[in-house]
């Protein structure tokens, strides 16, 4: 079995330690003995979808964003909708989940529009959310991460969301609710890198992706007892600031 990577708009949109994802998502694969080789398609390179197994996507700033919305229109955007109607798991951070869903309003500028396949969508907002997030995950059980962020998203009756917030301000700061799901794609606000301190979702991906590509795989155990004391001392952290 091989692992094939792709890193959308990888020198584009990647911040707040977002590349470590790309890293863990690697590391994890060729720990199991899966070669995995990692493709940046970056402005103006064609999305071949069928020859990629998992895409990550990172965050970036509003000016970015309007570059890469623009990048999308067309063709691009179009395939690599359609790999995500087919199933191929990707995981969006921040900017890359805000241009999954149907548009993002900055401040007194035009909606840049997404691809259209997360049912949400996003605006700028007047207030900037900055510090751990601990979210419950009924699939993924607890997920942590760091948030940076002063857009709002909403779900719409197509999209459910990731999880919980129990510390942080997750989606919008109001309803309680972090990222969303829709077939095979994680889309949220966590940067940190995420993966690295979640093996769970980690494996999730890794799994997922193959098993489109192989059938049913059964991927061996790894020591995680660095990865889960990051997350269990940064659980900790957040709610002892939360909660002093």
């Amino acid at each position: 079995m091989e692992l094939r990577i792709g890193w959308l708009y990888g020198h584009e949109m990647n911040i707040y330690g977002d590349r470590g994802n790309v890293l863990a998502l690697a590391k994890r694969a060729e720990w199991r003995g899966v070669p995995a080789e990692v493709v940046t398609i970056g402005l103006g390179e064609p999305i071949a979808g069928e020859q990629i197994d998992l895409f990550f996507w990172g965050g970036g700033q509003d000016r970015e964003q309007i570059a890469v919305s623009a990048d999308l229109q067309g063709d691009k955007g179009r395939n690599l909708a359609a790999a995500i109607e087919d199933g191929t798991p990707m995981l969006a951070i921040c900017g890359g989940y805000q241009l999954l869903g149907h548009y993002y309003r900055p401040h007194g500028e035009p909606d840049l529009p997404g691809i259209g396949v997360l049912d949400i969508t996003s605006e700028a907002g007047h207030e900037r959310f900055i510090g751990n997030v601990v979210v419950d995950s009924p699939e993924f059980g607890t997920l942590v991460g760091f948030e940076n962020h002063s857009g709002l998203t909403w779900l719409g009756s197509g999209a459910k969301p990731l999880g919980t917030v129990r510390v942080g301000h997750g989606n919008n700061g109001q309803d309680g609710q972090e990222g969303a799901r829709y077939k095979n794609v994680v889309g949220c606000y966590m940067h940190g890198a995420l993966l690295p301190k979640n093996p769970v979702l980690a494996d999730w991906l890794i799994q997922s992706a193959l098993e489109r590509k192989y059938g049913q795989v059964d991927l061996p155990e790894l020591d995680n007892s660095v990865e889960t004391l990051a997350h269990e001392r940064v659980t900790r952290r957040a709610l002892a600031l939360a909660d002093p």
